[in-house]
């Protein structure tokens, strides 16, 4: 059987920078080994499969190894291609996550698409010496989200110039580390790193902006931020604390249209 499917720079207006994600718009669902064997084969940071469900679609999220709980940047480009290539009308989507709820992306104007999802719940905890040795700089504060820690420097140089040591971040007990500080240019930047889920650094990421966002509207006192991610590729967010929901908005463009045979 032959499937159709999409690879869609996200948070990025050009190709060849923001974060790629593959994209399976099924009519029904497949074995979970099966799209895990597809996310394998396209060796991308996610692969997302969306099935239409009466008024909105059930979304799930694959890396090369394992199922995630959820992902910005694909659930962007699964929007991307249900507003451009399946004459989808409407300008608000609305997602079910078995994992992580309901999650909504409405079309702007402009170009843009804004993700509304939950925001992550942070504490502060004291400094982890196996992370700071994996990461190679310590730093300022450390804060452990559902999924993620958050460590927080002080310039953005810093974040570019950390090389971490991926065979100790892949030993850690969570699904990847997030590095921050304030921008030079934007509101806050960050790069990723979650070797655990066979991405050593994820070019941008738009759920570790749930973790993101609700520590920089705190620490900067507003609720209306931008940031970039500054990994090799680079990416652009707008991002916006609501309390207990972020909205996170960001571009994406086509890179490749195809199909898979399965």
């Amino acid at each position: 059987m032959k499937q159709k499917i999409y690879q869609i720079d996200a948070f990025t207006d050009h190709v060849f920078s923001g974060n790629p994600a593959a994209v399976c718009i099924l009519e029904n669902w497949i074995s979970d080994k099966l799209m895990q064997n597809i996310a394998a084969e396209n060796n991308l940071a996610e692969t997302a499969f969306a099935v239409k469900d009466n008024d909105c679609y059930t979304l799930r999220w694959f890396t090369p190894e394992v199922e995630v709980d959820l992902c910005g940047h694909a659930t962007l480009a699964a929007a991307f291609v249900l507003f451009n290539y399946y004459n989808y009308k409407e300008n608000t989507i609305r997602f079910l996550s078995p994992r992580s709820g309901e999650l909504i992306v409405e079309k702007e104007n402009n170009g843009w698409m804004t993700l509304d999802f939950p925001a992550d719940d942070l504490q502060s905890v004291p400094f982890n010496e196996a992370i700071n040795k994996a990461i190679g700089k310590v730093p300022l504060e450390t804060f452990r989200g559902k999924t993620d820690y958050l460590l927080i420097y002080s310039t953005q140089s810093e974040i570019e110039e950390i090389r971490p040591n991926f065979h100790l971040l892949d030993q850690l007990d969570c699904r990847g580390v997030i590095i921050s500080a304030k921008g030079n240019e934007v509101d806050f930047v960050s790069r990723f790193f979650a070797p655990q889920c066979g991405v050593p650094e994820d070019p941008v990421t738009g759920s570790a902006h749930t973790t993101l966002t609700p520590f920089w509207s705190k620490t900067l006192g507003k609720t209306k931020m931008t940031a970039k991610q500054v990994s090799s590729r680079g990416g652009d967010l707008n991002c916006e604390f609501l309390g207990e929901r972020i909205k996170i908005s960001g571009k994406a463009v086509p890179y490749l249209i195809g199909d898979i045979e399965i």
